[in-house]
């Protein structure tokens, strides 16, 4: 598949995500980095966002929780282009209501290639990387070829009209057919037997 890029400008839009056992974590990183967060667009979930609302005294653009769609919401904004880096401190330990979500959000990071770090020791490397101050080319899939080989797919797999069967006018027609079949049949099979008889006789 063929690229494109995208820039990073010098402001990031960065997502803050953190499961409950991994908050505490993420808040402590926060405010360890609070002077260089403060510089970029911030973006959280639920709880996570009005916490580090109140620790940043900066506003942050907050989604639902994770369990009731924040997530999805998050991955959606990635898909779009509006978020281009994240911080999420999953837990691998814990079983997570919407696990199917999560799998999700850390799967359209990779589709799209935007930064994302799901520990802290990677949070300290990309949030002290000289890239961060400055602009990043960042290589995106091209995924125009896919969309169009998969439409190409369809068509060509055969969606033939003349091997779909038109339905029936109405359900009266449905039931007429239906029981005249029923008849051909019956009567089929008594003209089999009456041949039958009379060969046997």
């Amino acid at each position: 598949m063929e690229h494109s890029i995208i820039k990073l400008g010098q402001k990031k839009h960065i997502a803050l995500v953190a499961h409950d056992n991994k908050k505490q974590d993420l808040l402590e990183w926060a405010r360890w980095n609070k002077s260089l967060l403060i510089e970029h667009e911030l973006y959280a979930t639920g709880t996570t966002g009005k916490l580090l609302e109140e620790l940043l005294d900066t506003p942050v653009h907050k989604f639902q929780s994770g369990p009731l769609g924040g997530d999805q919401q998050i991955g959606a904004k990635i898909s779009e282009g509006v978020i281009d880096f994240m911080i999420f401190f999953w837990d691998p330990l814990a079983e997570q209501p919407h696990d199917a979500d999560v799998k999700a959000l850390l799967r359209i990071a990779v589709v799209w290639n935007i930064p994302a770090a799901c520990n802290r020791a990677t949070a300290d490397f990309m949030i002290s990387s000289t890239l961060m101050t400055g602009e990043y080319e960042r290589l995106v899939t091209d995924y125009e070829s896919y969309r169009e080989r998969q439409v190409v797919e369809l068509v060509a797999g055969g969606l033939n009209d003349a091997a779909i069967a038109p339905p029936p006018a109405d359900a009266e027609d449905a039931v007429s057919a239906i029981a005249a079949a029923v008849d051909a049949t019956v009567t089929d099979a008594i003209a089999a037997d009456d041949t039958a008889d009379t060969e046997t006789g």
